[in-house]
C-alpha cells in the first residue's frame, strides 16, 4: 500500500467520524494549515456542509472538511492534578 492510498483511507475514515459524531463529542481533527497541518482538540460544537466547530482551550476553530486530513473521538481529558504543599 502506498503512502497516498494510506493517507486517503485515514482521510476517509476521519471524515466518517466527523459525520457520525454529535455535538458534544470530544475530538481530534487533523487538518491542512498552508504547507503543514494543525490539530484542534476540543468539543464539537457545531457543523455545516463544508466545516465543523471544535471549541478548544484557546477558543473555537472552524475546520473546513476539504482540508480534513484524519479525525478520531478522543476520552475525555484527565482530572486536574492535586496541587504540591
Amino acid at each position: 500500500m502506498t503512502t497516498g492510498e494510506q493517507a486517503a483511507i485515514a482521510r476517509a475514515r476521519g471524515l466518517g467520524v466527523l459525520h457520525d459524531a454529535v455535538i458534544g463529542d470530544r475530538l481530534v481533527v487533523r487538518a491542512h494549515q498552508g504547507d503543514g497541518a494543525q490539530d484542534a482538540l476540543g468539543d464539537l460544537v457545531a457543523r455545516t456542509a463544508d466545516t465543523v466547530t471544535i471549541a478548544t482551550r484557546r477558543g473555537p476553530v472552524a475546520v473546513r472538511l476539504a482540508d480534513v486530513v484524519a479525525a478520531k473521538r478522543v476520552p475525555p481529558p484527565p482530572p486536574p492534578r492535586a496541587r504540591r504543599r
